[in-house]
């Protein structure tokens, strides 16, 4: 059965962070090739795990870009600032259980329409590394210039001029020149856009899940706007995978666990919630004040004759377990000073309350704990991997600071990757806390055990409701039966 993974990211390769589109196209094909740009070499023909790449083109581009180096020193050429935006780099996860022959296809007919047939070159990369837990995924370099129909570059953007109501120009006198606004030739910086691009990635995927005959969908939306009550679980990364698959018990792994026992049981009370409120709206419909306790016990009474009536023989344990039910919601009835409907109505209220308030609680503590577990792993890779970038930071000569890069990738691109994270994690100058992530961990893990509690004592309240309803809803139903079968014995004797 194909394990349905939903993974897209993106991100834009910029000259003004250090990157360069060549440099990219070369790494994620295992490539060597030369930036004309800067005259840097780029070596990644010891990279292993490659296993696909191909270039797409949209029609009216330069056949010659069929070439990755011939494609991205264009970029890189075209593109005069600093600063400049080269490449906008997409990442998915394809499915592990699907042929290499058909993920490469599902990628190419994703890439083709979603992108290529938009006007955009597309260098795809599919990664299979060898490792224990599967990861096939593929790595999108696309370019962002539009292609003019005679083959040439197009503007990412152009200036026009603001004008007045009457259609003429507007002065800005304190500028000294006319009012104008940028205006983008595309709509692919958008979030709109980004946001269209994820939902065409989980139709494709879903499709191809179909056509294996996979019922299970993949969702491009978050939890909470999918309208799930849950965080989902921390990622357990390959370490922690392969103890769990082998028995052992790790750290994230219980956590995980404790994460999807609370979730099952928000989900179970809530439902029994939303049931208990439907058969309370129900009975209120019907003009009836009648005391409670005496409804349950009149139940259990006529159930006891009715049974005997038709000379059914109850065992000692169901009775046993009868009269246990009964005394139990006579108690909860008694302890809460409920007598009628409109009171029991009332504790429910109360009940949904609690819980609701329970459940955004355990939520937020849900959602601490991934984001402390996620800055504890990040920070085991972050601290080994900060000398060799020191170290590369700290070479002036162009040349050897290029072949210590190309020795060291891997830990330099990790550091930078990581360091950017806890800057949008933390803020920028941010702290660095290990020891304080793991506390509080740790207290947040104590207090889930008094979550529980109180969701098991919400649970026990809601089900004694539900007994309590299903004895006042079918009371009526017995001593129907019962009026039937004493007519029946009536009309016999007579």
């Amino acid at each position: 059965m194909i394990n349905a993974i939903y993974h897209f990211s993106m991100q834009i390769i910029t000259r003004g962070k250090g990157k360069s589109a060549v440099a990219g196209a070369a790494y994620r094909s295992g490539q060597r090739l030369v930036n004309d740009y800067d005259r840097l070499v780029h070596d990644f023909t010891k990279k292993g795990g490659v296993v696909h790449t191909e270039i797409l083109l949209p029609k009216h581009a330069p056949p010659e870009y069929s070439d990755r180096s011939t494609l991205w020193n264009a970029v890189e050429k075209v593109e005069k600032a600093k600063n400049s935006q080269l490449a906008r780099e997409i990442e998915i996860s394809l499915p592990n259980e699907l042929s290499r022959a058909e993920n490469i296809e599902l990628a190419r007919r994703f890439v083709q329409k979603t992108f290529v047939s938009k006007g955009m070159c597309a260098d795809v990369c599919i990664h299979d590394p060898e490792r224990d837990q599967p990861n096939v995924h593929a790595h999108i370099l696309l370019t962002m210039r539009p292609i003019n129909p005679d083959g040439s570059w197009g503007e990412k953007q152009r200036k026009e001029y603001v004008l007045d109501a009457d259609g003429n120009k507007i002065y800005d006198k304190r500028k000294r020149t006319y009012k104008c606004r940028t205006v983008q030739t595309t709509d692919w910086n958008s979030r709109e856009k980004a946001e269209e691009w994820r939902a065409a990635w989980a139709d494709f995927l879903n499709a191809e899940l179909a056509a294996h005959g996979i019922a299970e969908k993949v969702d491009h939306r978050s939890f909470v706007r999918q309208g799930k009550i849950e965080q989902p679980t921390i990622h357990l990364g390959v370490s922690a995978t392969q103890m769990e698959r082998k028995g052992i018990r790790t750290e994230k792994g219980d956590i995980n666990r404790r994460i999807k026992e609370q979730n099952a049981e928000l989900h179970r009370l809530q439902a029994e919630l939303e049931k208990v409120n439907a058969a309370i709206a129900e009975l209120q419909q019907r003009p009836q004040e009648e005391n409670l306790v005496s409804i349950i016990m009149r139940f259990y009474g006529n159930g006891q004759k009715f049974a005997e009536a038709r000379g059914l023989k109850v065992g000692n344990l169901k009775k046993a377990a009868k009269l246990r039910d009964v005394s139990h919601a006579v108690a909860f009835l008694q302890g809460n000073h409920i007598s009628t409907m409109s009171e029991l109505s009332e504790k429910h209220t109360a009940l949904e309350s609690e819980y609701y308030s329970l459940k955004d609680q355990i939520i937020a503590r849900q959602k601490r704990m991934k984001e402390l577990s996620e800055l504890i792993d990040h920070y085991e890779i972050y601290k080994p991997n900060k000398a060799a970038y020191d170290e590369w930071q700290s070479i002036s000569n162009p040349k050897k600071k290029e072949k210590y890069y190309n020795a060291h990738s891997s830990q330099i691109d990790a550091y930078k990757a990581l360091r950017s994270f806890f800057a949008n994690t933390l803020g920028d100058g941010f702290k660095l806390t290990p020891k304080a992530w793991r506390s509080e961990l740790a207290e947040l893990e104590k207090e889930n055990g008094t979550d529980m509690f109180r969701l098991h004592k919400l649970e026990d309240s809601t089900a004694t409701m539900a007994t309590i309803l299903y004895n006042v809803e079918h009371l009526q139903a017995f001593e129907d039966r019962q009026q039937d079968i004493q007519k029946k014995r009536n009309n016999a004797l007579e």
